[in-house]
Formats: structure tokens, sequence, C-alpha cells
């Protein structure tokens, strides 16, 4: 099996055939997803779609986007609504430097927010960070020396130095459907070197669809395709990323239960 640990199902793009693509996701052998919040005050919406099927979990936060948005909603907040027994991660948070639609101060609060509730909570933080590499590390690390705190770089697209200090500080680094595109030589070499216990795959649907589908709606079910790519990259079956990668997502992500159907340890397979 593989899991999709980002995806965006309450966004509007899915609302018409909702349940066609988790069952596509299912019958593609990805049987656990995992769709993220970024806006709380928006939570419902999210939290509406990971009651709806029994293998979706969500998440709770503010995208860096928005992050000027909320930032009067307080860390107990955060705490409070993450207890749900659907929410399995905080975020997306984090910096976005590349359209700035927040100021880089109001990123910076909100992203250590974020920091603290996973720290609290002990659910693993969905970091967003985009043109914003070194402060990304700087506040990685200062928080780190507050004490650690469950964390992986999503949808990673970033240089080597933030992924490997990333490492160094304990987190998890994933992978979406860039890794498939033909200029993207450069982030395949930082995948090779990501240790097999500390990767991720994901989606980042609608967004980001992997190759042959680049420049059309991506969907859960299209992991399979970036999972391909990683295995390919790091000269393993897919099988072995698969089962890798759903045993990374498990142990990071513990508030998720296996599906029924499969132990935590079973790889499935990773083909189309």
């Amino acid at each position: 099996m593989l899991v999709d640990h980002h995806c965006h199902l309450d966004f509007p793009e899915f609302a018409p055939e909702l349940d066609a693509v988790v069952a596509r996701a299912r019958a593609a052998g990805v049987l656990t997803l995992v769709t993220i919040s970024t806006r709380i005050r928006k939570f419902d919406e999210v939290k509406a779609v990971a009651e709806r099927f029994d293998d979706v979990y969500c998440s709770v936060g503010t995208h860096p986007h928005n992050a000027h948005e909320e930032l009067d909603i307080p860390l107990e907040r955060i705490v409070e609504i993450a207890q749900h027994p659907k929410v399995v991660a905080i975020g997306e948070a984090g910096l976005d430097y590349h359209y700035e639609n927040s100021t880089p101060s109001a990123q910076a609060e909100g992203f250590r927010r974020h920091i603290a509730a996973a720290r609290e909570t002990g659910l693993p933080l969905e970091i967003h960070t985009r043109d914003a590499d070194e402060d990304t590390i700087a506040i990685l690390e200062e928080e780190h020396s507050k004490g650690a705190f469950p964390a992986v770089l999503h949808c990673f697209t970033g240089g080597r130095k933030l992924a490997m200090r990333a490492l160094e500080l304990g987190l998890y680094v994933s992978f979406s459907g860039v890794i498939t595109f033909k200029n993207s030589e450069g982030l395949r070499e930082i995948a090779r070197d990501v240790p097999l216990d500390r990767v991720l795959v994901e989606t980042d649907a609608p967004f980001l669809a992997p190759l042959p589908f680049r420049g059309k709606r991506n969907e859960p079910s299209y992991v399979v395709r970036t999972a391909a790519t990683l295995a390919a990259t790091k000269g393993i079956s897919p099988d072995e990323i698969a089962a890798a990668t759903t045993e990374n997502f498990f142990r990071l992500y513990s508030k998720a239960k296996p599906p029924k159907s499969v132990s935590s340890t079973a790889g499935g397979s990773a083909a189309a």
C-alpha cells in the first residue's frame, strides 16, 4: 500500500466527484489519505471530509499565505482542535517568500506557533517552505533548541542544505510529483541521499500532478507515479519504496491507524 499524507480534498476541484477520487486512490493501493488544513477558520470543511471516509485523516493549521489572517487564533485553540480523533497532524505552516501573500514576519509568527502546537500535541507539523531556505533553517534550529518536535518538509523543492539540516534535526522529507519532472534532476539527487527511513511521498493534490499528468488536476491515486520515480531514483523496487514510506508514515503520524485490510508493515504493490 501507499499513503498520500498531503492532499486537499476539501478544495472545490474535488467537490463534484469526491467519492470517485477516493475510490480511485483505493483502487491504486493508496489506502490512507491526509487532507490538509490551510485555514483554521475553515477547519470544519476539512474535518467533514475526514469524517466521511474511514481511512481519510486531516490536519489543523494555517498556510503561510494566510498567516496574517489568523494570528489572533491562540496556540491553545490549535491544541484544542487537534484533540479531534481524525486530526493526525498540525499545519500546513511555514514560510513562502515566492508570493509573499503574508509578510515574512506574520509567516514566522504563525510558523513558530504551529511548531509549539506540534511540540505540545506530539503531532507532526506539515512544513510548507518555498524560496525561504535560510530563514526556515534558522527557525527550525532556534525552535529545536527549545525542545524537539515532529515534522516533515512537505513537497520538498528546496536546496540540499535545507534537506540535510532538517534531517539532522530529526525531520522527515517528502516528495511530490515535482520529482517526476524532467527538469528536476537536482531534486532527484537530493532525494537519492535522503535515508530510506526518513522519506515520504505525497501529491499536494489538486496541485503538481506528476508525469504523465503534468498540467492536469492532481489526485491521490497519482502518488503511485511519484513513488515509482522515487524508487527508480534510489535504485530499489516500487514495492520497497511503498513499504518504507508506509512504515515511515505510521511511525511519524502515530495517531493514524493502518487500514483494517492491511498491517502497518504491509508493503503492497505500488503499480498503477
